[in-house]
């Protein structure tokens, strides 16, 4: 496969004037994330043969973007960690913007939007790298548009996570194809309030020990470079699997004390971990039954826990697991909707979320054509990847 970078274009907030400038201070929520490598998306669309890329779709989608970041403008400034701040915050500056690139690929485009084996390292050139970062500033968003001549495009969308959670991402692109395709903004217009987090402002320096304890870069603890990226590595393939559930219903209990809005835009999630556990209680003939019944126990553990509790006893968790150690996370939602983003020529082929691919982790999204189904996407080596298709579709 070849992919070739045709244009890359800075896109600034549409403005009649040039704005002021923003400081959005960052949550215990958020501060979790300053060092986790970014979150990677990407969309797939097929075009229709009267659709016109260059001349149509394309400046589009440049001027929905410009007037799209105008209320999401958080996405357009860099994080930055001031030396008289105890903590990371997002400023946007005048005349800052978000790169866009715009690239061309002669790749199978039926193959890569597929639900099928794919090749991982074709899948990943479709989603752009933030900007270069320093030690005090870094950008939050990155997008690349991909064409495959006479198939479709792919939208690849990279953020940093403590700029937006999974359902924040899904909002601004669902926010973006709204006003691409019906010039309006919608009723998806941000939150930006972080006076709604409630969390106690003791909690912040806390975390950011946890933060620090973890970092590869040991030399600055306020350095906010983002860790090496490592290459993929070609025997690396990509799945998508199904699964159809009737009333699958995705429970979720708000813990902060007051409703937070719908709207709100930035992180307001935390998981719940199962530490200290050796691998020998997950494997072996009673593996599956000892991890259920360890995630059941944690789940019901955090039943009755408010908002300050259930930080104290992540961080608590956090700290008891040594450096090195295997951890494998869910990423995604079923709820977050992101196959409703359509730009103006239908929803979606696929969504794939591409950055589990480095953090050792599944994904977890709604059914394109099914309400209340779950595709589940995951990363192996070949090898363990059939073993682990097979498993899967004859049952453990």
């Amino acid at each position: 496969m070849a992919i070739k970078v045709t244009k890359s274009s800075r896109v600034n907030p549409a403005t009649n004037s040039s704005h002021d400038s923003l400081l959005l201070p960052l949550t215990f929520f958020d501060l979790r994330w300053i060092k986790f490598h970014p979150t990677e998306r990407v969309l797939f669309y097929k075009l229709h043969k009267h659709n016109s890329f260059h001349s149509l779709i394309l400046p589009k989608l440049e001027h929905s973007l410009s007037t799209v970041l105008h209320h999401y403008l958080p996405l357009a400034g860099r994080l930055r960690w001031d030396p008289q701040d105890p903590k990371p915050h997002i400023l946007v500056l005048p005349n800052d913007y978000v790169t866009l690139i715009v690239a061309e690929s002669d790749a199978d485009f039926s193959l890569l939007s597929g639900k099928g084996t794919r090749p991982e390292t074709e899948i990943r050139s479709l989603v752009p790298e933030l900007p270069a970062s320093r030690d005090d500033s870094v950008f939050v968003l990155s997008l690349q548009v991909t064409l495959f001549p006479n198939q479709g495009i792919s939208i690849g969308v990279t953020a940093h996570h403590s700029a937006m959670d999974g359902r924040s991402m899904s909002m601004f692109v669902k926010s973006w194809a709204h006003v691409c395709k019906h010039e309006t903004i919608g009723e998806l217009t941000p939150c930006l309030d972080r006076t709604v987090i409630n969390v106690p402002a003791s909690l912040d320096a806390r975390i950011l020990e946890v933060v620090s304890y973890f970092s590869e870069d040991k030399t600055s603890s306020r350095s906010l470079k983002l860790p090496p990226s490592g290459e993929i590595s070609p025997h690396t393939v990509r799945t998508t699997l199904e699964l159809t559930r009737e009333n699958v219903d995705k429970l979720k209990e708000n813990r902060l004390g007051s409703p937070v809005p719908e709207s709100y835009f930035g992180s307001c999630v935390l998981s719940v971990g199962c530490f200290g556990h050796k691998a020998g209680v997950v494997s072996g003939e009673d593996g599956f039954v000892n991890a259920v019944e360890i995630i059941s126990d944690s789940v019901r553990g955090v039943g009755t826990l408010d908002v300050e509790a259930l930080c104290e006893l992540y961080i608590d968790g956090t700290m008891r697991v040594e450096p090195g150690t295997q951890t494998v996370s869910i990423v995604g939602s079923n709820r977050f909707g992101l196959y409703q983003s359509d730009f103006g020529w239908g929803k979606p082929v696929s969504c794939e979320t591409v950055s589990i691919d480095r953090n050792e982790a599944f994904s977890m999204s709604e059914r394109r054509d099914e309400s209340g189904g779950v595709e589940i996407g995951l990363c192996l080596k070949k090898g363990e990847m059939d073993l682990f298709i097979d498993l899967f579709q004859n049952g453990l």
